[in-house]
């Protein structure tokens, strides 16, 4: 079986105002699998002078010729690895903010915090084309400094901002498997390291002194028992209908419910 190898050559378009338009030549055309689509040039929007007219006008259209050529080695690796998502400028040009949006109606509540975060970072506008190393590392250095989004004079904590990464991290990752991204991003990302916090408790006796202390307010003496007993967080109390309650094997009564913080399912003797 004869296996026709592509040639890639840099090629010259003269265009208006004294410019040059760099495009890469495919010969024979290369079929882009997912589309069908047969493509015989891509344009690479790099241009220089027609006429360079001094040193740094010569020196910058070196500089945009080393960047096609660089650019055409890298397309000779794909095609003989028969990687064609570079053909498919219909994705690169697709919005990242709207597939973000659209993965957060299936997700908890802190996905949305990400994106409002990472929507305030690019200014409202991304495209999949603009998703690269670089600007995740810089949502990284954005996330370790920004503000709470509800109270704009306090900083995220360091958990938080570890957390919204993680978060945003699995997006990126859905998004390579979705073929959305042409490369796994996140093998060049690192992570925001949590720190160990200390968290609060009451002893027994402290519950019981909590019980027998007055309060002006029955339901929220009761509530905050309720949470004492339960371990639940405030937002999952919040959350609890009826049918979260059930009858456990020893006839006593249960609590099964999904935890709004993790989406972990929990079942708690009560």
């Amino acid at each position: 079986m004869t296996h026709t190898c592509t040639k890639v050559t840099v090629r010259q378009r003269a265009i208006r105002n004294n410019r040059i338009s760099l495009y890469l030549d495919y010969y024979p055309a290369v079929r882009n699998p997912e589309t069908m689509q047969m493509s015989r040039r891509e344009y690479l929007g790099i241009y220089i002078y027609a006429h360079p007219k001094n040193e740094m006008e010569r020196e910058f259209n070196n500089d945009m010729l080393n960047k096609a050529e660089a650019i055409r080695c890298i397309r000779v690796q794909s095609l003989i690895n028969e990687e064609f998502g570079f053909l498919d400028k219909t994705k690169q040009k697709a919005d990242f903010l709207a597939y973000f949006k659209k993965m957060c109606r299936s997700k908890d509540q802190k996905w949305m915090f990400v994106y409002q975060h990472f929507y305030n970072f690019v200014k409202g506008q991304c495209t999949f084309g603009e998703v690269n190393v670089d600007l995740c590392k810089k949502f990284r250095e954005y996330l370790l400094n920004a503000k709470q989004l509800k109270h704009s004079n306090r900083p995220i904590s360091l958990n938080s901002a570890s957390g919204y990464y993680s978060t945003f991290r699995g997006l990126l990752k859905i998004a390579y498997r979705d073929k959305w991204l042409r490369e796994n991003i996140n093998d060049y990302l690192d992570k925001i390291e949590p720190q160990d916090v200390k968290k609060e408790y009451l002893t027994l006796d402290e519950v019981k002194q909590l019980a027998a202390t007055p309060c002006d307010i029955p339901v929220l003496k009761a509530a905050s028992l309720f949470a004492c007993l339960t371990g639940l967080r405030i937002s999952d109390i919040l959350n609890l209908q009826w049918e979260d309650f059930a009858i456990a094997p020893d006839q006593g009564y249960c609590l099964r419910i999904r935890t709004q913080k993790t989406q972990t399912e929990a079942t708690l003797p009560i």
